[in-house]
């Protein structure tokens, strides 16, 4: 049997990630089953449990952390120019997110998350590498702006990232629900209304 390269089984796991996160965004995480995943995909129970053998608990961890990585990326471009103020953070990776079929469907998941324990764990780790990519950058900016950040730096990066933070959600929920939401503006207005 001739042996399959990591670049196949990559391959195959986006695959995967994708066909989930448009299955997510229609039927929502908690109605989309692996049986809709192998009529979606084509492919069998067995190749989706090989490439995931976590089900859909594992390929939601996936398909977040790729969204993750790819906003970080972005995040880190923008950085190499210098450092980002809290503002102009947060509107780099919102306006990222705004491109993701996945974002609409986070809601759901949070709701989830406060009544079941394994995916309140699976949120839990992607909001912890998410706030702590916001610290980091966060303190990148206080230290070429001392006057701006009351004291050491990191510490100060920590203390008002949560707020900082919390912008992410509130863009997120008011999109999901508010037709008369503008996305656009929140994101403009970001650098205005955080630290700068």
């Amino acid at each position: 049997m001739p042996k399959v390269s990591d670049a196949y089984r990559q391959a195959r796991r986006d695959e995967i990630i994708d066909v989930a996160i448009e299955c997510f965004g229609m039927r929502g995480f908690t109605r989309t089953s692996i049986a809709d995943l192998v009529t979606e995909s084509g492919l069998s129970a067995g190749a989706i449990y090989g490439s995931f053998p976590g089900g859909k608990d594992e390929i939601f961890v996936a398909a977040a952390t790729r969204i993750l990585h790819s906003r970080r990326s972005e995040l880190d471009v923008m950085r190499a120019q210098g450092p980002l103020s809290p503002g102009e953070i947060m509107a780099t990776l919102l306006q990222g997110l705004a491109s993701e079929r996945f974002v609409t469907i986070l809601p759901q998941l949070w709701g989830e998350a406060l009544v079941t324990p394994d995916i309140l764990g699976l949120v839990q780790g992607v909001f912890h590498e998410l706030r702590a990519t916001i610290v980091d950058a966060v303190e990148e900016w206080a230290r070429a702006h001392p006057e701006k950040a009351e004291g050491e730096p990191r510490a100060w990066a920590e203390r008002v990232m949560p707020i900082i933070f919390s912008t992410a959600p509130g863009y997120i929920l008011q999109r999901s629900l508010l037709p008369d939401f503008d996305a656009e503006e929140y994101v403009r207005s970001l650098p205005e209304v955080l630290p700068h």
